[in-house]
């Protein structure tokens, strides 16, 4: 077997690293408010949760990471407001929180009324997508830092405590029902982008007509029809499917994770294993591949979750044996 030409470790990005150092972080985070609105549950699932008697608080912060680069190559910021805003709601989304308001973050080597008046415009998109508003942010010129414009924000949501949505629900036999995203994302740019460097350009165009470049700028799904589905049906627990793919699923549960009829992959993720030398698994723990959100519910929820979501489709089960299998081989 020869050696994958492109991987994401090649490109920049350990998840294994990134995994372990994350654990190093939150290992040391030991302190615990004392008096009112404790912390619930761990540091750790998709959103932190706190204590607001019958209610529930949560956070959650995410940025564009290097899709930026993109968006700077092409000159076009329009959109990357709403993948700030996406990657930060969808995580509240899966543990049924309503997202309610938002703060964003920017720092930059140098400020352009441009891009700021573009960001701007994509953010509000954002908002109102969500149904949610934005209450303030930050800029800081950090010269010598920085080098471009990093975006990033933080999202408040709210929930009856009793609606929260954990995972801890999960059990065998239970379906998983996937949901369409709109392409790449947020996640897995720095090997997209390399690939897209070491092998073609933004202006390459693929089968369906887009280029790479408007492809990569494709704005992240916002997936505010959750809130609906919970209302009508049992959902046992939620997956936002970001950077690390199908490993995603192992944030809800001890239980594993069969994928036997995953959804249909759009033709940029084809490109990018085909042109990139890029292996099927590492694929499916790099990028979404086509699936960006997904329900885990019994067998009587998935005609109600389609009912709202036509797009939804059943992909797998929840199995005894821990792990995430991809047609049967394990997702490591």
């Amino acid at each position: 077997m020869t050696e994958e030409e492109h991987t994401y470790r090649k490109a920049g990005v350990d998840i294994d690293l990134e995994a372990r150092a994350v654990r190093a972080l939150i290992d040391g985070l030991t302190y615990r408010r004392t008096g009112a609105f404790p912390m619930l549950g761990k540091v750790g699932h998709f959103a932190g949760l706190i204590d607001c008697g019958p209610y529930v608080l949560a956070l959650a912060v995410d940025g564009v990471g290097t899709k930026m680069l993109v968006a700077d190559a092409l000159r076009d910021w329009s959109t990357v407001g709403i993948d700030c805003i996406a990657m930060n709601v969808n995580d509240l989304y899966v543990m049924n929180l309503e997202p309610v308001a938002f703060v964003d973050y920017i720092a930059t080597d140098a400020l352009s009324p441009e891009k700021m008046a573009q960001i701007g415009e994509g953010l509000n998109e954002g908002a109102r997508l969500a149904n949610m508003n934005i209450v303030g942010g930050e800029t800081a010129t950090l010269k010598g830092l920085v080098n471009g414009l990093d975006l990033a924000g933080t999202c408040l949501g709210v929930q009856k405590k009793e609606k929260v949505v954990t995972g801890e629900g999960i059990v065998p036999g239970d379906l998983i029902v996937g949901v369409p995203s709109s392409g790449v994302h947020s996640n897995g740019l720095t090997l997209a982008r390399k690939v897209v460097e070491d092998c073609g350009s933004y202006d390459t165009r693929l089968s369906n007509g887009k280029t790479l470049g408007e492809e990569l700028l494709t704005p992240t799904r916002i997936y505010h029809e959750v809130l609906r589905v919970t209302e009508v049906c049992t959902v046992h627990g939620m997956c936002h499917v970001t950077g690390g793919g199908l490993l995603n699923f192992q944030r809800l549960t001890e239980y594993g994770f069969s994928i036997t009829d995953p959804l249909a992959v759009p033709v940029i993720f084809r490109w990018l294993q085909e042109t990139g030398g890029i292996s099927e698994m590492e694929m499916y723990r790099t990028f979404n591949m086509g699936m960006g959100y997904a329900f885990v519910a019994p067998a009587e929820s998935v005609a109600a979750i389609q009912a709202v979501i036509p797009d939804a489709r059943v992909v797998g089960e929840v199995t005894e044996e821990p792990g995430v299998r991809l047609r049967g081989a394990t997702v490591r």
